[in-house]
């Protein structure tokens, strides 16, 4: 029996439990075969002390969409994966609503990978733009 897609969301979502991404209230909303988007609200838990969305809060965001996308979208039986390095070049502040990372693959390599992932707020506006190169390793044999 396949799963629907709402499953695997919810499937996908459960997963974090107990984790930063349910700290920031990250939440993966939609999938295809080339991306992943995840959502964070922006409340004052993420807001740096004048008000405004902190740039750690959106780093985190895109670091979790980025490496939930490499880990669903390479072979983690018998790999895992860790992120390397990120960027994050922030344009616009947001004060309220939601943010919506959008991450996609530049390179899916069988080691590196190197994935765009572009954050914006409920109206479309770009919020920043965030580059993240991951690593996939053999798991080890115990």
């Amino acid at each position: 029996m396949q799963l629907s897609k709402e499953d695997i969301l919810v499937k996908a979502n459960a997963s974090c439990k107990n984790t930063l991404m349910e700290t920031l209230s990250i939440e993966i909303v939609d999938y295809g075969d080339d991306f992943l988007i995840a959502r964070m609200p922006v409340t004052p838990k993420v807001h740096q002390p004048d008000g405004v969305l902190h740039g750690g809060a959106t780093a985190a965001l895109a670091e979790s969409v980025g490496s939930f996308a490499s880990h669903i979208f390479l072979d983690t039986e018998n790999l895992f994966v860790r992120g390397l390095e990120i960027t994050a070049n922030h344009l616009k502040s947001v004060s309220e609503g939601y943010v919506y990372a959008k991450a996609v693959f530049v390179h899916k390599g069988r080691t590196t990978q190197l994935l765009d992932i572009k954050i914006t707020d409920d109206n479309n506006n770009l919020v920043s733009i965030c580059k993240l190169s991951t690593i996939s390793l053999p798991k080890r044999n115990k």
